[in-house]
C-alpha cells in the first residue's frame, strides 16, 4: 500500500520533470530564435530556465533515492557476511540522514532569508529557488527513514541488501560483450 503510494508520487514527479523540461526547451529555443531572427528575446527565459533546471535536478534526485539509483560502491559490502552488511547499511543510512538533515536545515534557512528578496527579472521570491532543497531533503529523508526501518525490522532479505552493481561485476556475471 505504502509502496504503491510512493510509486504514484514518483510517477507524478517524473511528469513534473518532463513538463519542466518541456517548458525549458520551449523557452530557451524561443529565446534563441527571437534573438537571432528578430533581435529581441524573452526576458524571463534565462531566470525561469535556471530555476526549472535546479528543480528538475532535485526532483530527479528524489526519484533516484526511491530507485536506489545514486552512485554506490558495493565491492567490499558484497564480500561481507549478511549481518555485517546490515550494520554497514545502517551506518550508511545514518550518515545519509545526517547529510539530508544538514541540507534541509541549510535550504530552509536560505529560503527564510530570501523570502522577501525578489528575483531581478521575474520579481518572484528567491525562496522558490531554495525551496527545491527543502522539498528534496524532506522527501528523501522520509524515503531513507522508510528504508532504514525496513532494514532494522528485517523486512529486507539478505539477497536484497546489496543493490549496487558495478560494470566489472556485471561483466563477470554476463560474460564478455560480443
Amino acid at each position: 500500500m505504502l509502496d504503491a503510494l510512493i510509486d504514484r508520487c514518483c510517477r507524478a514527479i517524473n511528469l513534473l520533470i518532463a513538463l519542466a523540461l518541456a517548458v525549458m526547451v520551449v523557452m530557451v529555443f524561443g529565446n534563441v530564435v527571437l534573438r537571432y531572427a528578430f533581435n529581441s528575446g524573452i526576458a524571463i527565459s534565462e531566470e525561469v530556465s535556471r530555476w526549472l533546471f535546479v528543480w528538475i535536478t532535485f526532483l530527479g534526485a528524489i526519484v533516484a533515492v526511491r530507485e536506489h539509483g545514486h552512485l554506490g560502491t558495493d565491492l567490499v559490502l558484497m564480500r561481507l557476511p549478511p549481518m555485517v552488511q546490515r550494520v554497514c547499511l545502517v551506518l550508511g543510512h545514518g550518515l545519509m540522514l545526517f547529510c539530508t538533515w544538514l541540507l534541509f536545515k541549510g535550504a530552509l534557512a536560505q529560503a527564510r532569508i530570501n523570502w522577501d528578496v525578489d528575483a531581478p527579472v521575474t520579481g518572484a521570491s528567491v525562496a522558490i529557488f531554495y525551496a527545491s532543497g527543502v522539498v528534496f531533503a524532506a522527501a528523501s529523508g522520509l524515503l531513507l527513514l522508510l528504508n532504514l526501518w525496513r532494514l532494522l525490522s528485517g523486512k529486507l532479505r539478505n539477497d536484497q541488501l546489496v543493490r549496487a552493481g558495478g560494470s566489472e561485476d556485471a561483466a563477470q556475471q554476463h560474460g564478455p560483450r560480443p
